[in-house]
């Protein structure tokens, strides 16, 4: 079920992953093409102003992944409204800042990065001050459609993740041509059309919240200091990687000024516009990684995130290895779809065959990273992001061009990863010794959790299966000392409670249906955890609602709810997950 389940959330996790830099990547075609080679140098010293919104939409979409993974592995829902309380709220509050700063104090950003205000780069000041200004307008909806990707993630609401970005693209494209082609507004108006934009991903993922349905809910009520501490605290690991990432671009576009100048600075806009739509796979399958193992991680289930890491590594590999091979042979047209100078061209295409090498171990870095962040080994996660978004790449980029110019830029990144998975593996290799496997790269506590002996786990599909999972339920109490009565309650509640998914959950028309059963024996006490993909029932809703009728009526989850000492349920990313304690 977690290989499945990781799939289901890949697809729409990239494609989400792509809301920013898909209107990146549209920009720099357009401004690149039509609006000639001082624009796209005005773009890429604009860069590192949109990470910073990027990274601060990273922080408190993090945040929510690992805060609201926590309280759904847990059942707590009051915490999850908390959590949703406190995002909006954030998103907010940050962008009316946003708004005022960069409005406010356009001049002095455009000059500190590194745009001259006299002399013969004038006119880049002017046009890189132009785009800030359209941009800014988005600021709303572009931090908003980040922090609303993972809640549409935990409710299952993909399909409507993808006609957001689908509607985002197409609208950024229409835009751009109406301001290269009616309204000429330059700069300024491609930073308005990725605005609006945004706006149209905003209003589309929006609607979801308003529905009955939701899930989630807004309640003033729970904001509180504390929890807002905490959410921030669990999203700061990958603020520390963005903003990691816009030094380096500020970094990078200083040495490059000093080696090639503004055509190289332009390369590298180039680079790192269409290095971003690579990286959106890298960051699909990292972001799926943090969600999933939060999630786990608060549940734990030790079983699932040694799974985890082994599905996501293979992934990582795999998918990047493929988008590798095609940009290496597309890095030409690729190229030529933003600049028509030639040697800005010349240098962007090596520049680029160069950068998308470091792809692969980018993708295994990074997928490690957010899995480190999601099982609360938050000091390894900091350490990773700024070896890997900064320190290494931004150290061997600048030794590397003593040595071959402008391509020891280049080489710096696949550098830098390399050396970054080589910290990594240094790292397991002093906590957890000798042997490169799923267990030693999980890093989990020796003593987190259930131990492995006293778990009892499987899978369930028919009424039939769920008989011998019962008995081997049985059995495996028996092994481990429990009573008879107590045996026969476990055995009973798995027997009781699967049988209702497979004759009331299950549809006929879909054979991807199945149960995960998981029993923990504790000291102080033993948890039964029964998950599965059928449809939406909330046991423990149910009975509540039915309490009145009839003392027959439904007499089998009555039974058992009256024998266990607590029962939670919760239905997060299309699963339903219910959790008995005896």
């Amino acid at each position: 079920m977690i290989k499945r389940i990781f799939r289901q959330m890949l697809l729409t996790q990239i494609l989400s992953s792509m809301t920013v830099m898909l209107c990146m990547l549209i920009d720099s075609i357009m401004i690149g093409r039509f609006l000639g080679v001082e624009s796209m140098t005005a773009y890429g010293l604009a860069t590192p102003v949109l990470l910073v919104f990027a990274a601060i939409g990273s922080m408190l979409s993090a945040g929510v992944q690992v805060m609201s993974g926590k309280t759904m592995g847990s059942g707590d829902k009051e915490g999850t409204d908390a959590c949703f309380t406190i995002s909006v709220i954030l998103v907010a509050a940050v962008s009316a800042v946003g708004l005022i700063a960069v409005l406010g104090f356009t001049d002095p950003i455009c000059q500190l990065l590194g745009a001259a205000k006299n002399g013969t780069d004038s006119e880049v000041y002017n046009l890189t001050k132009d785009y800030l200004r359209g941009f800014i307008i988005g600021a709303p909806a572009f931090l908003s459609a980040q922090v609303m990707v993972p809640y549409m993630q935990i409710s299952g609401s993909r399909i409507r993740l993808v006609v957001a970005v689908a509607a985002m693209t197409v609208g950024d494209i229409v835009f751009d041509a109406l301001n290269v082609f009616v309204f000429k507004k330059g700069t300024f108006g491609m930073g308005l059309a990725s605005s609006l934009s945004y706006y149209i991903a905003f209003v589309i993922g929006i609607a979801y919240f308003f529905k009955k349905s939701c899930i989630f809910k807004f309640r003033i009520k729970l904001l509180k200091a504390k929890l807002c501490a905490r959410l921030l605290k669990d999203g700061v690991p990958t603020l520390i990687n963005q903003v990691s990432l816009v030094l380096l671009t500020f970094v990078l576009n200083r040495l490059l000024l000093s080696i090639e100048g503004a055509l190289a600075v332009a390369a590298y806009s180039v680079i790192t516009t269409a290095g971003n739509i690579c990286y959106a796979f890298s960051s699909g399958i990292a972001s799926v990684a943090l969600m999933l193992s939060s999630i786990f991680y608060s549940d734990e289930d030790t079983t699932s995130l040694h799974t985890l890491v082994k599905i996501m590594i293979r992934y990582a590999v795999m998918i990047c290895a493929v988008v590798t091979v095609i940009s290496l042979i597309a890095a030409t047209p690729m190229v030529t779809l933003f600049l028509t100078d030639t040697r800005a061209k010349g240098m962007a295409v090596v520049g680029f065959r160069l950068f998308v090498l470091s792809l692969v171990p980018c993708a295994i870095n990074t997928s490690l990273k957010n899995y480190y962040q999601g099982i609360d080994n938050v000091h390894l996660t900091r350490s990773i992001s700024i070896l890997q978004n900064f320190v290494l790449p931004a150290l061997s980029s600048y030794l590397l061009s003593l040595a071959f110019g402008i391509k020891g830029v280049w080489l710096g990144f696949l550098c830098g990863e390399t050396l970054t998975l080589l910290f990594i593996g240094i790292v397991v290799f002093i906590k957890k010794g000798k042997g490169i496997n799923v267990r030693n790269f999980a890093l989990l506590p020796d003593n987190y959790g259930v131990k492995e002996e006293d778990c009892f786990e499987m899978s369930v599909k028919t009424s039939s299966e769920v008989v011998v999972a019962s008995e081997k339920a049985f059995d495996f109490c028996r092994e481990h000392g429990r009573t008879s009565k107590f045996c026969s309650m476990i055995a009973l509640c798995i027997e009781e409670m699967a049988n209702n998914i497979v004759a009331y959950g299950f549809d006929e028309q879909d054979t991807t249906h199945s149960i995960d059963i998981r029993v923990m024996l504790k000291s102080d006490e033993s948890v039964i955890r029964i998950r599965d993909n059928c449809k939406n029932f909330d046991p423990v809703d149910y009975l509540e609602l039915h309490k009145d009728d009839d003392r027959l009526a439904h007499i089998g989850i009555r039974m058992i709810m009256s024998m266990v000492k607590d029962a939670n349920y919760v239905n997060s990313l299309g699963l339903n997950n219910l959790t008995l304690r005896i």
